[in-house]
């Protein structure tokens, strides 16, 4: 087994859980937000898994913990240990007995490539359980038993034969299946920028696919931008091919940027949209993040930020009391935002027909809902700390109940029985 690059001292920095036990995501994501980089219980779970380097739990722990602290290339190695090892990881409830058992079908690879479901099910009485899968050996593990099954995983290129495979599979499933993989693809970024267009009240830009010879070309002065690409003009967002959470993304206005851009993200395939400026009257950008489940819209935060390119955690929202109080008007009054979007909302669950979807939005200035990205796996938490964020836990807890809701009215409308009958078994 691999000797890991750490060698500081152990501390405890565990103790309020059990590390030997599968944690998921949630537990680090955390401590994290409370400041904690997490390194003293990477640290701990290095110890434990060279003591016990047959224990695939303790690696599947520490790859997410690697991954948390943005050491990629480790985490993956370390990930790809723990799943040659074993390919199904339990997440018990919280509270006993599970009233039901989520299978969900996962991927290897980063924290963005699959649905983050635990960090809403905190505490809850559902039973996660994690089946990864790949295209090359899709269920060599015996399947457990389970009440639902999801199909967890976000749309990415690479995906798209799994999800072919999965199709014919999961048609013939003994039980009802969350985000049937068929329409998983319809939330991959060029779908749903094509599959979008022109829906009433909705604004998206259509990101084309563009090859980085073709972008050479514009940058070099050979071609306009407009004949690499019709209808498309300077300024444009430009990113990687298969990018998430802002990796890779900028802003090109001219090209000398394009040609600085190229020197510093190499890749063979990139995305190209037109920028759309959403800035409102005071010059700032505001972000939403939105659930949407079976159909129902939810709002999870609100970021407001000086620079086009908005992330919660570098809009200054922590610092800001301001800001933290227009987003506690923007929850309390969520509901006038649906009854302006309800149209585009609406045309959103009905395209892609998915039962648990994110949505990163604004709106434009002509007050239609500006989409920037739909996908299962966006990140939604409730765990921000209460006396920052006061207004957060009632609308997060929301969103949190309706989650629990769609899985047990999927898994007691099959069963027959009531949701609020005691399942008794774990």
């Amino acid at each position: 087994m691999q000797t890991l690059p750490i060698s500081h001292p152990v501390q405890a920095a565990s103790e309020h859980f059990d590390a030997t036990q599968f944690l998921g995501l949630a537990p680090f994501l955390r401590m994290s937000i409370a400041g904690d980089e997490c390194t003293d219980i990477a640290q701990e779970l290095v110890t434990r898994a060279q003591q016990n380097p047959d224990d695939a739990v303790l690696w599947m722990n520490l790859s997410t913990v690697m991954l948390c602290l943005q050491r990629t290339d480790l985490g993956l190695t370390i990930q790809d240990q723990a799943l040659a090892m074993q390919q199904v990881y339990t997440l018990n409830a919280a509270q006993r007995p599970a009233k039901m058992r989520l299978l969900m079908l996962m991927v290897p690879g980063t924290l963005s490539a699959n649905v983050p479901l635990d960090c809403l099910l905190e505490n809850s009485d559902i039973e996660l359980i994690y089946y990864y899968i790949t295209p090359e050996a899709p269920f060599e593990a015996p399947i457990p038993e389970h009440d639902v099954l999801m199909v967890a995983i976000s749309a990415t290129t690479e995906n798209l034969f799994l999800l072919q495979q999965l199709e014919s599979i999961t048609r013939q499933w003994p039980v009802p299946v969350i985000n049937a993989p068929q329409h998983i693809p319809n939330s991959e970024r060029h779908n749903a920028s094509t599959l979008l267009q022109n829906q009433p009240g909705l604004t998206i830009a259509q990101a084309h696919p563009v090859t980085f010879s073709a972008l050479s070309a514009v940058a070099e002065g050979n071609i306009s931008l407009s004949s690499a690409l019709p209808g498309s003009d300077f300024p444009v967002i430009l990113r990687p091919a298969g990018s998430h959470g802002g990796h890779g993304l900028e802003k090109i206005t001219s090209p000398d940027e394009l040609a600085g851009y190229l020197t510093r993200v190499q890749v063979e395939d990139y995305f190209l949209s037109q920028f759309i400026d959403y800035s409102n009257a005071d010059g700032q950008f505001r972000k939403y993040r939105i659930s949407l489940i079976d159909g129902v819209p939810y709002a999870c935060h609100m970021a407001i930020s000086s620079h086009w390119m908005v992330h919660y955690v570098n809009a200054f929202m922590y610092e800001d009391q301001k800001k933290r109080e227009e987003e506690a008007a923007f929850l309390n009054n969520f509901h006038e935002f649906v009854a302006r979007h309800q149209q585009a909302l609406k045309a959103i669950f009905e395209t892609t027909q998915l039962d648990y979807l994110g949505i990163d939005c604004s709106e434009t200035p002509d007050g239609s809902l500006l989409v920037f990205e739909i996908d299962p796996a966006m990140v939604v938490h409730a765990m921000d700390l209460e006396v920052m964020f006061p207004h957060k836990q009632i609308h997060m807890n929301k969103v949190k109940t309706a989650c629990r809701e769609l899985l047990l009215s999927r898994a007691f409308a099959h069963s027959g029985a009531s949701a609020d009958a005691p399942e008794g078994k774990e």
